[in-house]
């Protein structure tokens, strides 16, 4: 064999047996263990392996990056919101990008510019912008400049988000309250400097991408379990993460996660009770021990600002329980032990945190308010193949959005107006440049 064949064949059986060691991690002493649960955590090690090589191998280019998604109903990760679309591509704090596309109309939208950090998902946030510091067209386009350099004075009404040399990724995160009414972004990304050579593929470049790959499987698997584990010594406790652990990470802006772990045996229920404050966009989800959302395109497991369904006075009572309990707000545990909730609220007006009441099955109601919703067999088959047909179309949404990323580049006014930006930002750097001399 020649030397590159050695090393590629090397590299790959490194990475095999990397991920042969994964497989040891659903056996951790603190683990849900029933078989739905074990089922979970070796599908989460299968699902995630394709997520680690898109972040370590085939869009880990800062000169060449992609818009991609991160998670779908079948690819998950981190306590994942079950209404977002999670949308980022590499990128470094020296060279100056553009995005241009359509903004979509979710309910909450935000952008942040992510540095290296010692989490799987990277460190804090250097920089952030929500959906209405961004500058929209009449039809919907935009135009975002990021950039290690300071806004031009001259252009205020430009988007743009400065990076700082630390950078390595841009994140857009999009949460749909209304999975049918609501658009997902459609856009794109180019890098407006260095040289425009194409990428090429090298035996070097696949051999670090196998290893940066097994190596943030196993890493990020057992950093969200090490996490998970803080909650699950106070179950039914509401913590956000920053009450837990003080490293820094690419959370949401405009809300700190609120959660809880829950342990719940068959004959047993939670219910949950909280009156959401007014809020651009909150949510109720929930999942199973490895951080992933439980199935919401054929289970009742999430609700939210438009979902949910009220009491007469604002109240939202949540029951967790492993049958259907014929109130409108139930959360199906799918089979799982154990597991967590969160709550969002969204640049909210306050932060009110949910008290769970565990209880036995059979008593359920005699712990409910007498005028509780009810719902018939006939309405939750209804408001089941309603998600399933919003679920759909969401997905249909999405890939839509990503079958047109490259529409806006033929648009030769948008690529005039970047390139103008980056002639700006070149005078800026000159001047700047002349200033230090």
């Amino acid at each position: 064999m020649t030397d590159h064949e050695t090393r590629l064949r090397d590299a790959w059986h490194r990475f095999c047996d990397e991920l042969k060691k994964a497989g040891d991690i659903p056996l951790r002493p603190t683990a849900a263990s029933n078989p739905a649960d074990k089922a979970g955590a070796y599908r989460l090690l299968a699902r995630n392996i394709g997520l680690a090589l898109q972040f370590e191998m085939d869009n880990a280019d800062p000169l060449h990056p992609e818009l991609l998604h991160y998670f779908d109903p079948i690819r998950k990760q981190g306590g994942d919101n079950t209404d977002a679309l999670y949308v980022g591509g590499p990128i470094n704090g020296t060279d100056t990008y553009r995005v241009t596309g359509k903004r979509g109309t979710a309910r909450y939208f935000s952008i942040t510019v992510v540095e290296h950090g010692d989490t799987p998902w990277g460190g804090g946030v250097a920089n952030m912008l929500f959906g209405d510091q961004i500058r929209v067209e009449d039809d919907g386009t935009f135009e975002l400049i990021v950039s290690p350099d300071p806004k031009p004075a001259d252009q205020p009404d430009v988007n743009w988000i400065q990076t700082t040399p630390a950078t390595y990724r841009l994140t857009f995160r999009q949460f749909f309250a209304d999975w049918e009414g609501e658009d997902s972004m459609e856009a794109r990304i180019d890098i407006l400097t260095g040289d425009g050579a194409p990428p090429q593929l090298t035996p070097e470049g696949v051999v670090e991408g196998l290893a940066a790959a097994a190596h943030w499987v196993n890493w990020s698997v057992t950093y969200w379990a090490d996490m998970i584990d803080k909650w699950k010594v106070q179950p039914n406790t509401f913590l956000s993460y920053r009450q837990l652990d003080d490293r820094k990470i690419d959370a949401t802006p405009g809300g700190e996660p609120i959660i809880a772990y829950w342990i719940l045996p068959p004959d047993e229920a939670l219910i949950v009770r909280v009156r959401p404050p007014k809020a651009q966009y909150w949510a109720l989800e929930f999942g199973n021990y490895w951080w992933e959302t439980m199935d919401y395109r054929y289970r009742l497991s999430s609700t939210n600002c438009h979902h949910a369904v009220l009491q007469d006075d604002g109240e939202l009572i949540v029951v967790i329980s492993h049958d259907d309990p014929g109130v409108p707000n139930w959360l199906d545990p799918s089979g799982h032990s154990e597991g967590y909730m969160t709550f969002r609220w969204m640049l909210a007006e306050s932060c009110p945190i949910p008290v769970a009441q565990q209880v036995k099955r059979a008593d359920l109601f005699d712990h409910l308010p007498g005028d509780i919703r009810r719902i018939t067999p006939q309405e939750r088959r209804e408001q089941i193949d309603a998600r399933q047909g919003e679920a759909k179309q969401r997905a249909e949404s999405e890939d839509l959005a990503r079958e047109v990323l490259g529409r806006f580049s033929q648009q030769p006014s948008k690529v005039q107006a970047a390139l103008r930006l980056a002639d700006a930002v070149a005078r800026q750097r000159a001047d700047r440049d002349h200033d230090h001399e």
